[in-house]
């Protein structure tokens, strides 16, 4: 039976009713790491890895929310003054009601079934997929008219505010405007994202390290506040400067003397990152995968050694993966401290890839990867159920 069958089948024996059925992403970012909430540039690609949301409207202003991956059921009322972070699942689905809500989209009750197919704190963004899936399904069920970037952004004020991690518009806006076949190059600031064509013969290799984060958790914002620093301390004597978007490499350096070292090398991974994104559009554009595989290497070095967001598992995935035949780049993906990587492998080699990796990291580690084979997929949609 068609996954969707599945969850409509499930659904109804959990409800006893018959469910629309949508799906949202994942994402893997191929270059362009925390630069999103600097102004900056990114690459992501949505990924063929779901949240999957069967929803039926209710009478009411109860939202009953049970996930497939957790066994768990949980009821809210939506109109409880009381609402607040639970620090659970559920809190993704609420935050984002509220958020919808806080712009004028009045939500219906529902039951939601909610099955994820993106491992959680993989890196590859679970939430944003839940978020997404849930927002575009309510809009739906209400008859609401949906913006998809007015979508992506709801869903990232309900992480910031609601969740309570920090995060930037990157993984919410890919996995509501993703394009099968393409990676997209966003403006974080303009919004404006250009999609670039992915080579049929490559694929999108990602390696799970099988060590878990949050980025709800101290790192990921302590990481922000720094930048946040960076820029007030740049800015008093570059007027100009709103975010470390706005500083060139040579400025930085010239101004390196009022920076504390640990602000310096975060300011420095995030003008050098944004100087890499660019660089990697044109060469993905003029088919110069050798350097777009460079510039992979380049980012990881500057996360692992300039952003300290790496980990001793991520480093044995790059090292172990830029020794394998046909591969391109290699890189960490997402927040960081686990998580995973993303390798830009050919088609044909990928298979072979997969094994060796496998076997190679479960020898170095004692970690048995889970190491997915994909391609870049469309964004956030209705499904046939």
């Amino acid at each position: 039976m068609h996954a969707s069958g599945v969850l409509t089948r499930r659904f109804e024996e959990l409800f006893g009713k018959s469910p629309r059925i949508y799906q949202a992403p994942g994402r893997v970012n191929l270059i362009g790491e925390h630069t999103d909430y600097n102004d900056g540039f990114v690459m992501p690609a949505a990924i063929g890895l779901y949240c999957n949301v069967a929803i039926a409207k209710r009478s009411d202003r109860v939202l009953l929310l049970h996930s497939s991956n957790m066994a768990q059921s949980t009821s809210i009322n939506l109109d409880d003054p009381g609402l607040a972070r639970r620090g659970q699942w559920t809190d993704y689905v609420v935050g984002t009601a509220l958020a919808l809500e806080k712009i004028g989209c009045r939500v219906s009750g529902a039951d939601i079934l909610i099955e994820g197919e993106v491992p959680f704190g993989s890196g590859l963004s679970s939430s944003a997929a839940i978020e997404v899936a849930a927002g575009y399904a309510l809009l739906d069920l209400a008859g609401l008219p949906i913006d998809l970037l007015q979508l992506a952004l709801a869903c990232q004020r309900a992480e910031n505010e609601f969740v309570g991690a920090r995060c930037g518009i990157m993984d919410q806006y890919i996995s509501a405007h993703g394009q099968a076949d393409h990676a997209l190059m966003l403006d974080c600031r303009s919004l404006q994202s250009t999609p670039l064509p992915l080579p049929e013969d490559v694929s999108l290799v990602v390696c799970n390290t099988g060590v878990k984060h949050s980025i709800a958790g101290g790192e990921y914002n302590q990481r922000r506040a720094q930048c946040e620093d960076g820029v007030k301390r740049l800015a008093s004597v570059l007027p100009e400067v709103r975010a470390l978007r706005d500083v060139t490499p040579a400025q930085l350096d010239e101004y390196k003397k009022s920076l504390p070292e640990t602000i310096y090398q975060r300011c420095r991974h995030v003008v050098t990152e944004n100087e890499r994104v660019q660089q990697a559009a044109e060469a993905l554009e003029a088919g110069d995968l050798a350097r777009f595989g460079e510039l992979m290497a380049a980012s990881h070095r500057s996360l692992r050694d300039d952003y300290e967001v790496s980990c001793a598992e991520l480093d044995i995935m790059v090292e172990l993966a830029s020794r394998q035949s046909g591969v391109f780049g290699a890189r960490m993906t997402g927040g960081g401290f686990g998580g995973c990587t993303v390798n830009l492998v050919r088609s044909d080699s990928s298979q072979q890839f997969r094994q060796s990796m496998t076997r190679q990291y479960e020898s170095r580690t004692g970690i048995h990867p889970e190491i997915y084979v994909l391609s870049a997929a469309n964004g956030v949609h209705r499904a046939a159920s």
